[in-house]
């Protein structure tokens, strides 16, 4: 095989690049990884996931000290350097890029790692660093980038995107957060308790739209008691400089407001990153969004040519997601398969604190799809171990079919929801009823008995059961 050609090439260097390019290399198959954006690993490990939530952790550190609620104990924070905080974290994604990226490339004997802007030549051909490189299968996996909404002055004034508030030198007094979608709300969070005044700007009529209502509801409640101000419905209009002060200005149920703050971060979506891929030239379709438009099995309009990730226009743009796509798209592209994801399924989590996380149908998904929710809501306040660790401000809801008792959603508002949500993907995924989990046998007391607790709630008032279910 002639140096330049391969099997399979890979457009970019994030977590679905890295998963294909892994089973790529089980496949034994001859590939090239092209990365022209954010250092190996893209988006999660260098600007989203790792960074971000070592900073909220640092926060929530911060927090509990001062809000831990247990009599005869009093802490005392002797400092806080917020720039060494950045600096650890800065630190903490170095160290994961090296061991979960860098050196797993050298264990990839039949990969080939290029760093460069790649673009397409002709319909099997991209060239990147005046080469020329052909391969008979390509992965398009470019990831996005922050949104810049059409405001007045925006540019001007200046504005931080997530990439550049996970590495500030200096933390703002004031800040707004335009966008309140999950990047948003952590950010909100995060800041807050760091001491920055924070002012949460939301196109929509509440924050995490797409959300279980009810627990958002709870959510940003927690989050004004925290200091954070939430504005719903609202149209930032224009943005301007004052004695060194930025000023948005916004309009919200027909009156015109201002925000006055030292910095702004933009956090109002992602448009994917395929502007300087010459798509036009093998043809390759996407949509008003600049997103690469695929079918269930990740394959474009053009034969041999897949995407996966942010880059699409598939339902879920998560690290999970990308690196299972990921792992399918070499599959489908190097063995003929057609496997796909069943993103139903798929959970997803907000790391705030305490934390949100979802899987399956919510309340009104259901009613849009079956006209009807047979559902349930049950306070943490119930729970023996949320009592005990002094953490009983969270909500579990769960949806099921009203004939059958199969579960259609899980959605969980509490601490380390991320991690609570598990049983309940499995639940969803394998169309469990509540009759399977009032079987079943959960630790006591753990906040895990969440899931029995709900499932009880639809035959018991679970609030006159004792300790122990």
């Amino acid at each position: 095989m002639l140096m330049n050609t391969y099997d399979l090439i890979i457009l970019g260097g994030g977590a679905s690049a890295f998963a294909a390019a892994i089973k790529a290399n089980e496949l034994r198959k001859k590939t090239a990884i092209i990365n022209g954006g954010l250092p190996a690993g893209g988006t999660c490990v260098n600007v989203g996931c790792v960074p971000s939530k070592a900073l909220l952790h640092a926060g929530e550190i911060l927090h509990m000290a001062k809000n831990h609620g247990v009599p005869g104990i009093e802490l005392e924070i002797k400092n806080f350097d917020f720039n060494k905080i950045v600096e650890d974290e800065l630190n903490m994604v170095e160290k994961f890029r090296n061991e979960k990226y860098e050196k797993v490339l050298k264990n990839l004997e039949h990969v080939t790692y290029i760093e460069g802007m790649a673009s397409f030549s002709d319909k099997k051909e991209v060239t990147v660093n005046g080469k020329k490189l052909t391969a008979e299968k390509f992965v398009i996996a470019t990831g996005s980038k922050a949104n810049i909404p059409p405001i007045e002055g925006i540019k001007e004034v200046g504005y931080v995107t997530h990439i550049e508030a996970l590495q500030l030198k200096e933390k703002p007094s004031e800040l707004a957060i335009i966008g309140a979608g999950p990047v948003g709300i952590e950010f909100a969070q995060m800041y807050a308790r760091f001491g920055s005044r924070v002012t949460l700007l939301q196109n929509g009529e509440r924050i995490l739209p797409h959300g279980e209502a009810e627990l958002i509801d709870r959510l940003a409640e927690l989050l004004e008691k925290e200091g954070v101000t939430i504005k719903t419905g609202v149209t930032v209009s224009s943005a301007r400089e004052e004695n060194d002060k930025k000023i948005l200005s916004y309009t919200a149920d027909g009156e015109v407001g201002e925000v006055v703050i030292d910095e702004i971060l933009l956090a109002a979506g992602k448009t994917a990153n395929t502007k300087s891929l010459n798509l036009d030239i093998p043809g390759v379709e996407i949509n008003e969004h600049q997103a690469v438009v695929v079918n269930n099995s990740f394959e474009t309009n053009v034969p041999d040519i897949y995407a996966v990730g942010d880059v699409t226009n598939l339902p879920l743009r998560l690290e999970t997601t990308a690196g299972h796509e990921g792992t399918l798209v070499a599959e489908n592209a190097l063995s003929g398969h057609s496997k796909n994801i069943d993103y139903d399924t798929v959970p997803y989590a907000i790391f705030t604190d305490p934390g949100y996380a979802s899987v399956g149908l919510t309340e009104d998904a259901q009613m849009q799809r079956d006209g009807v929710c047979a559902c349930r809501t049950v306070p943490f306040a119930v729970l023996p171990k949320a009592g005990i660790i002094r953490k009983t401000e969270g909500l579990i809801k769960m949806g099921i079919h009203p004939k059958t008792g199969v579960i259609l959603g899980v959605h969980i508002l509490a601490p380390n929801a991320a991690d609570l949500i598990a049983p309940a993907v499995v639940l969803v995924k394998n169309q469990n009823t509540i009759d399977d989990i009032i079987d079943s046998e959960p630790v006591f007391p753990t906040l895990s008995e969440a899931t029995k607790y709900v499932a009880l709630s639809f035959t018991k008032d679970v609030s006159q059961l004792s300790c122990c279910i």
